[in-house]
C-alpha cells in the first residue's frame, strides 16, 4: 500500500484541474513529445516507445512492452525502466492542462515483478493544482487493464516555461529540435497559456 510523503499532499488551497479546452480529445493518440524521448520517441531504439490516449476529464492510459533492453535482474524489468514509464505518463499528463511542466518529485511503489515480455498498463491523473505545481497519481498493471497492480506513483510537477530547455538543455539537440517542424508546431501549442 502506497504512503504518499507529506511533499505530494496538495496544500488545503490547492484547486481541482480543469482540461484545457483546446486538449486532445477522449481517446486520441497523444504522440512522442520529441523523437529523442527515452519514454515516448521513436528515435530511441532502446526506449520505451510509450503510447498515451487521453482519457476523460485530466486523465489517460498508456502502455508499454518490457523489451530485453529493459530488464534489470534476469528475465525481469529494471525498476528504473518501470520508473521511467511511471514518469512519462505522469509528464504526459500536461498535454492535457496544456502546460509545460518538470518533474519536482517521483515517488514509486514496486507492488510486483513485471517479466521481460509484459505489457504495461498504465493509468494517470491530476489530482490538484497549487499555482505552479500539478500533483498526480499513477498505477501500471499487468495482464490487462484490470490486471493486478505492479507499481504506483505519486508525482509533484513544477509548470515551467519553454526557457527552462533552452538554458539548460545541449545546444545540439536544441537546435535540432527548433529545426524540426513537428517540435516547433507543439512548442507553439502551448503559447496560448503563457
Amino acid at each position: 500500500m502506497s504512503r504518499t510523503s507529506a511533499a505530494l499532499q496538495p496544500p488545503a488551497d490547492a484547486v481541482q484541474p480543469v482540461r484545457h479546452p483546446d486538449a486532445p480529445a477522449p481517446g486520441e493518440l497523444l504522440g512522442a513529445h520529441y523523437g529523442a524521448c527515452f519514454g515516448c520517441g521513436d528515435d530511441q531504439p532502446h526506449g520505451l516507445h510509450l503510447q498515451a490516449r487521453a482519457g476523460e476529464g485530466v486523465s489517460l492510459t498508456a502502455e508499454f512492452t518490457v523489451q530485453p533492453a529493459h530488464q534489470g535482474a534476469p528475465g525481469l524489468a529494471h525498476g528504473g525502466v518501470l520508473t521511467s514509464a511511471l514518469d512519462e505518463t505522469l509528464g504526459s499528463l500536461n498535454w492535457l492542462l496544456r502546460t509545460i511542466a518538470v518533474t519536482g518529485r517521483l515517488e514509486t511503489d514496486f507492488e510486483r515483478p513485471v517479466p521481460v515480455g509484459t505489457t504495461l498498463y498504465l493509468e494517470a491523473e491530476v489530482t490538484a493544482v497549487a499555482g505552479r505545481k500539478i500533483y498526480s497519481t499513477a498505477t501500471g498493471r499487468v495482464g490487462g487493464p484490470d490486471g493486478p497492480v505492479a507499481v504506483r506513483a505519486n508525482a509533484l510537477f513544477i509548470e515551467v516555461k519553454v526557457d527552462h530547455f533552452v538554458d539548460h538543455g545541449r545546444q545540439e539537440e536544441i537546435r535540432a529540435a527548433m529545426s524540426d517542424p513537428d517540435q516547433v508546431r507543439r512548442a507553439r501549442a502551448f503559447e496560448v497559456n503563457p
